[in-house]
């Protein structure tokens, strides 16, 4: 007797290999059970938005929402194409699963295998060539959009220095300098970040710098997403189409306060642009306003993130002006003075702008009513300390 025509029932011990019917509907609940899983999965994957604090949100769904630059929208136009070859091949295969499954499942009647066919040469030739030309149009159209996109121009209309650090971004126009010829940069404070303000129809040269660790520029309407890492430029290159405001944050966990890590992008027509420009520029060379009359001052020493501040707690006269006479020891990251709930609209008062690494600036608060207070640096929120104002 061949092996084909073997009985699957064993006479010696009496087992019969057939499955019954409740080990049948057992396997079909099993069955479905998964597939709800994966229903479920897809279905939270779908509706993941990109909460910003301005408003600014990705539209869920499987395909990309709206996309403003000339780069993203050449990536976006591929994905529909990479979603419906999966769709296929998902379809097809999980179709002939179903369908071998319902088709050759054992009857009762069966009690020897069926025949057996082994090797079918256009069966095989056919399952190697269809994927390999599937696969093939899929890598070439690919490399061509990556060509196109990770393409950078010699001559930029704008280039932008982002720099993330824990737990903010910084950026700087390299081309819009100060008086003392720096370029004038915006650092984040709070929960909204910085706002960076961008020409649209304008080629833009992105530079990405990590002050500590791995962060992510990630700007959903861009459909872009590049890594910001220690030691190594990243650049990217982009055309704005769309004016209107976009926002972004950083996509890699970074520590405590990567969840606060947003930004906003701005884009205007390029003549607003270059008056936005002109503006800031001025801005950035005005004298600071002199301190109120009467002011009293206090100083604070910022130390380190994990450190906080020294001195921890302030004593300040009530009804009465404040000039904090800010010093940040800490050499490689931004710091500035908040306070909470310091604003006669019970809103918290941050400083502006923050004060870089290792340099001295001031702050004028408010006359606060008598009470306690808690100061804190709005871009690293851990950094607390206590502000007592008298009677």
């Amino acid at each position: 007797m061949s092996p084909y025509d073997r009985p699957t029932r064993v006479p010696s011990q009496g087992v019969d290999l057939r499955l019954t019917k409740s080990a049948r509907l057992r396997r079909a609940a099993g069955l479905i059970t998964l597939a709800g899983f994966a229903a479920l999965a897809l279905a939270s994957c779908a509706a993941q938005v990109n909460q910003h604090p301005t408003g600014d949100s990705q539209a869920p769904g499987f395909f990309p929402g709206q996309v403003v630059t000339i780069q993203g929208q050449e990536a976006a136009n591929l994905y529909p194409i990479v979603f419906a070859v999966a769709a296929v091949v998902f379809v097809l295969v999980e179709g002939l699963i179903i369908w071998i499954t319902l088709r050759y499942r054992r009857k009762p009647t069966d009690t020897a295998l069926p025949v057996q066919t082994h090797g079918n040469n256009k069966l095989e030739v056919l399952w190697i060539v269809i994927p390999f030309l599937v696969v093939s149009g899929l890598f070439v159209g690919t490399y061509a959009t990556l060509a196109d996109t990770e393409k950078i121009s010699p001559t930029p209309d704008v280039t932008i220095d982002v720099t993330a650090f824990q737990w903010q971004w910084t950026f700087a126009y390299p081309g819009v300098l100060n008086a003392a010829g720096q370029p004038i940069s915006f650092t984040g404070a709070g929960s909204t970040g910085p706002e960076m303000v961008l020409p649209t129809g304008e080629t833009i040269l992105f530079r990405l710098h990590a002050q500590d660790v791995i962060h992510s520029f990630f700007v959903p309407q861009f459909f872009r997403k590049l890594d910001v890492i220690p030691g190594r430029v990243n650049e990217f290159q982009v055309v704005i189409q769309d004016e209107g405001t976009f926002g972004g944050q950083c996509a890699e966990f970074c520590g405590l306060g990567h969840s606060q890590m947003y930004f906003t992008i701005r884009a205007v027509s390029p003549s607003d642009y270059v008056t936005w420009a002109a503006q800031a520029q001025a801005q950035a060379n005005a004298s600071p306003e002199p301190a109120p009359s009467g002011a009293v001052t206090v100083a604070v020493h910022a130390v380190s993130i994990v450190a906080g501040f020294d001195p921890n707690t302030v004593t300040a006269p009530a009804n009465t002006p404040l000039t904090v006479q800010f010093t940040n020891g800490d050499p490689a990251v931004a710091h500035n003075f908040a306070i909470k709930a310091a604003n006669p609209d019970g809103s918290d008062f941050i400083g502006e702008p923050p004060v870089q690494g290792g340099q001295t600036g001031s702050f004028q608060v408010p006359a606060l009513p008598a009470g306690t207070y808690t100061f804190y640096c709005a871009i690293h929120p851990n950094m607390t300390g206590t502000l007592k104002v008298g009677g």
